[in-house]
């Protein structure tokens, strides 16, 4: 090639480059783009951010990102259906409080036992002395009267999420169910005010559990092919982006 074309054709090149140069260095200015230190985190398809990969971990060993990162799964695979509330529900219709579950012990008492510190009992399994600490209100007790175990999806929330379609058999192991974090020992004032109440309706009043909380909720749920309504599929998804 003529030295003079290959002059030309170098000087077009360099000419190029400076107006990208510029270009990008405008649009930098302009906020345009950003470094990829700077860049927001992509959008997943569902719309929500990427899952942070920063080591952070929620209040609670239940908490931990781990946790949070399963949840997060596990919501995506929940079944998401308008909530009805179907006639004949009963508590009887989930047998609990097994007896004989360990040793001689109910399933109440298991838990009592398993959630309690330095927890002493009787001949009958019943917890004479001991600690409790309620994750849903941070108070510590020591009187297990004072203790209620709740049911994380309460059984009428159950009954409405599915369970109505149950075997009596089938709704008695969930609500005995010991395997999952279905059931927690907490005050019986803060189970009480709960009642039946999905996470649209109802979170512990102590706002560091809110993690902890939708992290059982959804496993729960999610153990059991339960649904969720979209209110409670909003909250829970509220609650899971600042875990």
């Amino acid at each position: 090639m003529p030295k003079k074309a290959a002059s030309k054709i170098g000087g077009l090149v360099s000419a190029v480059v400076g107006v990208l140069a510029v270009a990008v260095f405008v649009l930098y200015q302009l906020g345009v783009i950003a470094p990829d230190s700077e860049r927001p985190a992509r959008p997943q398809d569902d719309g929500s951010a990427e899952p942070r990969d920063d080591g952070a971990t929620g209040p609670g060993e239940g908490g931990a990102s781990s946790s949070v990162e399963q949840a997060r799964q596990q919501m995506e695979e929940l079944r998401v259906e308008e909530e009805n509330d179907p006639p004949g529900y009963d508590r009887a219709l989930f047998p609990h409080w097994d007896s004989g579950v360990q040793d001689n012990c109910t399933t109440r008492q298991v838990v009592l036992l398993r959630d309690g510190e330095d927890v002493r009992v009787d001949e009958g399994c019943q917890p004479v002395s001991g600690s409790w600490y309620s994750p849903y209100d941070g108070e510590t007790l020591t009187e297990a009267e004072d203790i209620d175990i709740d049911h994380m999806v309460a059984l009428k929330e159950g009954w409405r999420s599915g369970a109505h379609a149950w075997t009596t058999e089938e709704r008695g192991r969930f609500a005995n169910d010991l395997d999952s974090s279905q059931l927690w020992a907490v005050s019986a004032s803060t189970n009480r005010s709960k009642g039946d109440s999905d996470p649209a309706d109802w979170l512990p009043p102590l706002e560091s559990s809110h993690c902890d909380y939708v992290v059982s909720w959804i496993e729960v749920k999610h153990v059991w092919d339960l649904t969720v309504d979209p209110d409670e599929e909003a909250a829970l998804r509220e609650v899971l982006s600042g875990c």
